[in-house]
């Protein structure tokens, strides 16, 4: 693996990359994206989610962003669509394709993976995405236990809600949610995957059984369990 890769010029703006074994020509490329309600884990937290990755012949690129509350929403969008732009632009130097490119994220990562194929970032030039236990409608974290901590605005509702905005319709989408999840990550994975149908998206839906918002994401790095073959069918 090569660590800290800088994307960009802040501290933060780093990613790691992560090879399968052999020759690297043309590999498939995987972006993931780290939960935290966006405030805190970093990308070293999720490494081992690059050996399902790996293990499925493709590229993991494991990406870092800056934490709310020091810097805003706005900030670590614009962090996560630079740091697609570097993969585009500099992954074949590594022996990946940047046309076989497929991106996931957990909790406040799925929402900022949707980011990635949004109608800011068309074309999205990606295949497709797993979006595990994600939040796509940012209204009621305002009177969350989040509010004090990061203080989400209306603006940023308003702007940066997955379910109000339009999506790139040639991405397929898998959203899965653990079955122990509680009712508001169904509530939203629900009305998400309609607006993506709405919109001309092939879109999946997954309960992964016996599995809560941690295990869930625990288990994209773990070979034979129900999200680590999500994530090894969105490879292949």
């Amino acid at each position: 693996m090569v660590a800290d890769v800088a994307y960009g010029a802040g501290h933060a703006e780093t990613l790691d990359l992560f090879f399968p074994e052999g020759r690297r020509d043309r590999l498939p490329v995987h972006i993931f994206i780290h939960g935290g309600y966006w405030r805190m884990f970093s990308k070293a937290d999720y490494s081992y989610v690059a050996e399902t990755v790996t293990k499925a012949g493709a590229i993991a690129v494991v990406l870092g962003y800056a934490l709310m509350p020091a810097v805003r929403m706005a900030t670590i969008v614009d962090q996560i669509r630079r740091a697609r732009r570097w993969v585009g632009e500099h992954i074949a130097t590594h022996g990946g394709d940047p046309g076989k490119l497929t991106v996931s994220g957990h909790s406040a990562g799925a929402h900022l993976a949707t980011m990635l194929f949004d109608d800011d970032s068309r074309p999205s030039g990606i295949k497709g995405a797993l979006l595990l236990g994600g939040i796509y409608d940012l209204r009621p974290l305002q009177g969350s236990f989040l509010a004090p901590e990061i203080a989400i605005t209306d603006e940023e509702v308003e702007r940066f809600s997955p379910i109000n905005h339009d999506f790139d319709p040639s991405v397929r989408v898998e959203l899965a949610v653990g079955a122990n999840e509680t009712p508001p990550f169904h509530r939203q994975a629900a009305a998400f995957a309609e607006r993506l149908q709405t919109q001309g998206l092939v879109v999946s839906r997954t309960n992964l059984a016996a599995a809560n918002h941690m295990s869930s994401v625990r288990d994209l790095g773990l070979a034979g369990t129900q999200a680590g073959l999500l994530m090894a069918s969105l490879l292949g």
